[in-house]
């Protein structure tokens, strides 16, 4: 074979070795494509389902009842629709398990961050990571007879069940996603800032709190909107736990229901397709929809806004 041949084959070769991976980079952008339309598609279907499904019940309850009625009673003989009973049970439960999570997972991020060795932050962050795997019912238990009895020491007149317990037990379970992520966006802090602070005199815990924090903060709100959304997402907790009775109080140390709660509830039952009560479960859960994309869309504004501070 000449050199002319050669030259040949040696560029035919090279064209199809482009062409392979031309199509093999295609495949994975549409590939890459198809997962994420499918989670659109998915989301879209979950809203579209909860949207169709309550028409039907707006069309027999007024959206004013929903909003401001004090009661919530859909299943009894004079029946009442009011989400706010449900809605205040949600939100006790969720800002209780925030008061707890947010300070203990930014401090536990901060240590891991600026303070562990390479060793001790392999030990001790899988350890809590661990956390978000026990199943959620050992958590409700773990409120219903341990942290219960505990609080009655403080409060004798505790009831046995109530949204503080229930929400200090959310507390705990988040705290691994809230000091996770807050770390991971810490260590993602260029070390060019951490030393510029150390050059200027600052201490580790100054440059921590006021280099480090806030050049991670869009992060940071990132780990908190996400145990947000999972502290008012929980449902086997403040099932076990709170007591699940609808009642409109901002009171901890009494027993309520949350959306999720109810919607377990109803779902066991044996309410026939298409009545009121069945479509209750879908009202509430577009609600708790709303609530959750309202917190998530607070949580963007202020990223975006500290974003163009620091």
């Amino acid at each position: 074979m000449n050199a002319e041949g050669v030259l040949k084959k040696a560029e035919t070769w090279r064209l199809s070795s482009r062409l392979v991976a031309h199509v093999k980079e295609k495949a994975i952008e549409s590939l890459l494509l198809f997962a994420a339309l499918t989670s659109v598609a998915i989301t879209a279907g979950i809203v579209g389902i909860l949207v169709y499904e309550s028409t039907g019940f707006f069309q027999q309850v007024s959206l004013w009842e929903f909003l401001t009625d004090r009661q919530w009673t859909p299943l009894f003989s004079e029946p009442h629709y009011g989400i706010l009973p449900l809605v205040s049970g949600t939100l006790v439960t969720t800002a209780v398990a925030l008061a707890l999570a947010v300070p203990m997972g930014s401090l536990i991020a901060i240590y891991l961050s600026e303070y562990a060795s390479s060793g001790t932050r392999e030990v001790i962050k899988p350890a809590l990571e661990l956390l978000s795997a026990v199943p959620t019912v050992v958590y409700g238990y773990f409120a219903l007879l341990f942290v219960t009895p505990a609080l009655q020491k403080l409060w004798p007149d505790l009831p046995g069940f109530n949204m503080l317990s229930a929400g200090l037990v959310i507390g705990i379970m988040i705290i691994p996603y809230v000091s996770s992520v807050s770390e991971d966006a810490m260590r993602a802090v260029p070390l060019h800032l951490r030393e510029g602070a150390f050059a200027l005199g600052a201490t580790r815990m100054q440059t921590a709190l006021r280099v480090v924090f806030p050049s991670a903060l869009s992060g940071i709100t990132a780990a908190y909107i996400l145990g947000i959304s999972r502290a008012i997402g929980e449902t086997m907790v403040v099932a076990i736990a709170a007591g699940m009775q609808p009642t409109l109080t901002w009171n901890p140390l009494e027993p309520a229901a949350t959306m999720t709660a109810y919607i377990v509830q109803v779902s066991l039952g044996d309410l026939p397709h298409g009545s009121v009560g069945y479509q209750t479960i879908f009202a509430t859960g577009l609600t708790l929809l709303l609530i959750t994309l309202g917190f998530n869309v607070a949580g963007h504004v202020l990223k975006k806004r500290y974003r163009q501070i620091y």
